[in-house]
This record gives structure tokens, C-alpha cells and sequence, in this order.
């Protein structure tokens, strides 16, 4: 197996940037996912690294072995699609034995490392039949099978999941990662949906407007996001990003809240002057809301949207001119209307600057 590097990459079509400057370092056996929403560059980017697409600018490495100029026949990669894109005439063990059959590779081989890859994914049953009698949590399996006989240095897949229901994609999930660790794979892993990435990714590179925004461990991307556009695409719900301004002395003038909301954890912050525009950033599970007044409270508001979500609840609260949502116990109690007090963490508090929407350190 080898690491993966980007050095300086950016891929243009035409006029338009698909992908921008990107450095990018995935480690031996490492899981990384590639997050962000449609039309980000996920894509382009797994093209970059398996072969299909040539960058306009910068360097590919395998390892230290630039790869810019070598096919993609030739990186020894793997691809796992979308749609998995399996031969409809072909049999499960014809359709993972592909690859070693143009390769040439003795029968008796391509017949031992099927169905040891078979076994591996519980699959060995399945091999007599074609693609239309298998569901699609077997067809994708079909399609692990396919990439793992080849022995691949690096497993590309793209957002090989999104096809299958709810309930096989929680169990692919775990699959998946435990196949990774199982094989000691390099995998890069793109997707749109955070919780396959928070779930199962070593590390997360977030990618907006063909841009890298952040790479890190799941956790500290949730915990310290880099940017207020990260904050809000991680977590569900999201971080809340209440618009302030900043007085001093740990003071902030939310629009419609008087008086002004005290923090004082907040006035370590390097970088704040009077009148700074800047985004409070709290996410809902660091928020108590209490129907009586309670010790903390920084601000009052009123319960605009209640959500039950059988192990929680989710509460909208209006405060001033804006929304914040909280997540509370199941058996929290108030009704749509109800005046409420609100308590922050204020060791969880982030703040960004409003114009940039840069974290504030």
C-alpha cells in the first residue's frame, strides 16, 4: 500500500475551476473522506487520483513516484462507483473476477482469490448469480469484491452508498471501515452526506467551490471548525451562527436582545475591537434552555418550533431577530409561545468574523 499526495493541484475546464490549489497528503492505510456538497469538486478530485482527469496544474504522488503522466491501467488502483457499474451479463463471480481475467491471470488463481474475497464479504453464496437477482446491498458487495481482488495500492470509491436504503447503509457503513482496517488499505472515500465521513473517516477533507477548507479528524472538525461555512455544514443540526456585534469586555449586541448578551469566556479572543461583526457559534447540544429563570442564563427568548426525535428534542427558540436551535431530553417541556431562558457552554462558544467567516482564535 502507499500514501497519496496533491501538491499545488488544480483542474480547470475551460474557464471554470473545478478543483483549486489543493494540497492534500493521505497517509498509508489511512481512511480519508472527501466531504462537501454537489458540484464542490469531490469527484474531480477521486479523478485526479485515480488517472481519469489530468491536472492543469501540479503534481500527483504515489508514494515519491509522481504519477501525472501514468494511465490509470497502470497507478493500481481500484474505483468503486456510484452505480457500481456492473456487467448485467455476467455472473457475480465472473463480474469480481474481471479484473485478474483481462489481466490474464491463471484460472486457478482467479478462482482461489474470488472466493476468498467472497468469503471476506459473505458473498460465496451469491457467486452463480447475475446482477438482477442480487439486491442492491449484494450488488454492492459485488462491486467491493471486484476492487479488492486486484490487490489495489489505493481504493478510490464514490459515494459508493448513495444508492442503497437507509437501514444497508448504516450496515455498509460499519462494513466498510471494517474492511478497511481488515485489508491495512489506503482509502479515499468521497461523499456528500457527513455522517458516512463523521462515522467513518480517519480524516476529513472538506471541500467547497473546488477548494480544500479544512483537513482533520472528525472530531475537530465538530469541535473547531475552521470556518463558519464548515460549522454550519457539520452536525445535526448544525452549529448555530448567531449574527452579533462586539461591544468589549466580553459583550456581545445581538439585533432585537436588550440587554446586550454577556460571555466572558469570549474576551480571551485575540483580534476583537469595538463594533466587530462576528458570528457566535454555538452548537445545539451546548445550549440548556429552562422554562424558569436559572443561574447563567445569558439571554431570554420564546419557543418558536418544538421537533421530537424519539430520543431528543429539538427546540427552535426565537431570540431577538434570530433562530437558535437546542437539543434538549425527550421529556422537556413547554409549549410553542412559552418564554424560555437560555444558558450557553461557554467552553464550547466559537466565534467567526461575520465578513469572512473566519474562526476567530
Amino acid at each position: 500500500m502507499v500514501s497519496v499526495s496533491l501538491k499545488n493541484v488544480t483542474k480547470r475546464f475551460g474557464d471554470i475551476a473545478a478543483v483549486e490549489g489543493v494540497n492534500l497528503e493521505v497517509k498509508d492505510k489511512e481512511f480519508l473522506s472527501i466531504l462537501g456538497p454537489s458540484g464542490g469538486g469531490k469527484t474531480t478530485l477521486l479523478r485526479l487520483i485515480a488517472g481519469l482527469e489530468v491536472p492543469t496544474e501540479g503534481e500527483v504522488y504515489f508514494g515519491d513516484k509522481l504519477v501525472n503522466g501514468i494511465l490509470p491501467r497502470d497507478r493500481n488502483v481500484s474505483l468503486v462507483f456510484q452505480n457500481y457499474a456492473l456487467f448485467p451479463h455476467l455472473t457475480a463471480f465472473d463480474n469480481i473476477a474481471f479484473p485478474l481475467t483481462v489481466r490474464k491471470t491463471p484460472k486457478s488463481e482467479i478462482d482461489k482469490r474470488v472466493k476468498e474475497v467472497a468469503e471476506l464479504l459473505g458473498i460465496r453464496h451469491l457467486l452463480d448469480r447475475k446482477p438482477k437477482q442480487l439486491s442492491g446491498g449484494e450488488q454492492q458487495r459485488v462491486a467491493l469484491g471486484r476492487a479488492i481482488v486486484r490487490q489495489p495500492d489505493v481504493f478510490l470509491m464514490d459515494e459508493p452508498l448513495s444508492s442503497v436504503d437507509a437501514s444497508m447503509r448504516i450496515a455498509m457503513r460499519t462494513e466498510l471501515k471494517k474492511l478497511q482496517k481488515n485489508l491495512g488499505t489506503t482509502l479515499v472515500y468521497v461523499t456528500h452526506d457527513q455522517t458516512e465521513a463523521m462515522t467513518m473517516a480517519d480524516k476529513i477533507a472538506v471541500i467547497r467551490n473546488g477548494k480544500l477548507v479544512q483537513i482533520d479528524s472528525p472530531q475537530t472538525i465538530y469541535d473547531s471548525p475552521r470556518e463558519s461555512w464548515v460549522a454550519s455544514f457539520i452536525g445535526n443540526p448544525p452549529m448555530n451562527l448567531i449574527p452579533a456585534t462586539w461591544l468589549s469586555n466580553g459583550q456581545l449586541e445581538v439585533s432585537g436582545v436588550r440587554p446586550p448578551i454577556t460571555v466572558k469566556t469570549l474576551s480571551k479572543k485575540e483580534g476583537l475591537s469595538a463594533g466587530k461583526k462576528v458570528y457566535v457559534g454555538i452548537r445545539p447540544e451546548d445550549i440548556e434552555v429552562s422554562v424558569a429563570p436559572a443561574d447563567g442564563a445569558v439571554c431570554k427568548g420564546e419557543v418558536y418550533l418544538l421537533e421530537s426525535l424519539g430520543d431528543s428534542m429539538i427546540v427552535d427558540i426565537k431570540v431577538g431577530n434570530s433562530i437558535i436551535r437546542a437539543r434538549e431530553k425527550v421529556d422537556f417541556r413547554a409549549q410553542i409561545g412559552d418564554q424560555v431562558f437560555v444558558r450557553f457552554n461557554e467552553r464550547r462558544l466559537a466565534l467567526f468574523d461575520l465578513d469572512t467567516g473566519a474562526a476567530i482564535s
